[in-house]
């Protein structure tokens, strides 16, 4: 086995997240939220309950929250809220959405030294490359592939393979950034080691979760990662 260099990503792909995980999306999303639930005459939400409603798309982002105001949609009603949701969402998809604290320098450090840098979000892929170009991020990712450029989305292993596939890396030397029991699970059915934040939007706890590696600050994901790459490269998969 060759020695690991340990400040090379040369050959190693990584995944990520965005909503929750990249960026702190919470706000704009709840803007669109409510700007639904105002249309429908309903109570708008407060900001510690739309964090729970984010990460199956905005029609269960919609559900949720008319259901939590004691309403439910027919489906003309829901397609016309949709609508609504992302017209608003899209005119106003970074008014408060930033990157988490230290993203941007650890994706620099991690691009610097070789890694092959993807999105994998079940957020829509027009709304993560807006959403992305808007933060000035697009630069410094290889691939964005979002729910709806695969066959089956987070969490059915097609999602992370195909962005693997797609950006030219191997499964084997590829690793995942996420903070839901979502991209957990993604992880798990394509066979990758997990990383998990802490700082997202998933209510069961880190323990419960049970990811490879737990931070809570992303000026620990290098070295939580380069830890990772070490122990694949020591112990490869299948052996």
């Amino acid at each position: 086995m060759e020695p690991v260099d340990p400040v090379s990503f040369d050959g190693w792909t990584v995944l990520f997240d965005l909503d929750g995980t990249l960026v702190d999306t919470a706000p704009d999303l709840l803007g669109a939220l409510n700007h639904v639930l105002g249309g429908l005459r309903l109570e708008p939400v407060p900001l510690s309950a739309v964090a729970e409603m984010i990460g199956h798309g905005a029609r269960a982002m919609i559900e949720t929250g008319v259901r939590t105001r004691g309403a439910v949609l027919n489906a003309a009603d829901m397609d016309e809220a949709f609508e609504r949701f992302i017209a608003h969402y899209v005119a106003n998809i970074a008014v408060h959405s930033r990157p988490f604290e230290g993203a941007v320098a650890a994706l620099d450090i991690l691009r610097a030294q070789g890694a092959l840098l993807t999105v994998c979000t079940n957020k829509r892929q027009d709304l993560s490359e807006r959403l992305i170009s808007a933060l000035g991020l697009t630069s410094r990712f290889d691939l964005i592939v979002g729910a709806d450029q695969v066959p089956n989305r987070k969490p059915h292993a097609d999602h992370p393979l195909e962005t693997i596939r797609r950006a030219g890396g191997v499964p084997e030397q590829s690793l995942f950034v996420g903070d839901s029991r979502t991209d957990e699970r993604a992880a798990r059915n394509a066979g990758l080691p997990f990383v998990f934040v802490t700082f997202g939007y998933e209510a069961e706890s880190a323990e419960a979760i049970g990811a490879d590696v737990t931070i809570s600050h992303y000026d620990q994901l290098v070295p939580a990662l380069s830890g990772l790459r070490d122990q694949a490269v020591a112990s490869p998969r299948g052996r």
